[in-house]
C-alpha cells in the first residue's frame, strides 16, 4: 500500500501510467491503420494477379485449340 503521507506521489505516478496507455492507444491506432491500408493494398493487387493469371490461362488454351486444330489438319 502506498503511505498517505505521500499521495502525491502516487498521483504522479497514475497519471504517468495514464500517459502511457494514452500514448500506446495512438501508437496501436496508428499502427492499426497503417495495417488495415497495407492490406487494402494486397487486396487490390491479388485482383490484378488473379485476372493477368486468368488472361495468360486463355491465351495459353487459345494457343493449344490452335495447335489441335493444326494437328488435325
Amino acid at each position: 500500500m502506498t503511505d498517505p503521507l505521500y499521495p502525491n506521489e502516487e498521483l504522479n505516478r497514475l497519471e504517468r501510467q495514464v500517459d502511457n496507455l494514452i500514448s500506446l492507444v495512438h501508437l496501436l491506432g496508428n499502427e492499426n491503420k497503417a495495417l488495415k491500408t497495407q492490406q487494402s493494398n494486397w487486396t487490390v493487387e491479388r485482383a490484378k494477379l488473379i485476372e493477368k493469371n486468368e488472361l495468360a490461362k486463355n491465351r495459353v488454351e487459345s494457343m493449344i485449340g490452335r495447335l489441335k486444330a493444326l494437328e488435325k489438319d
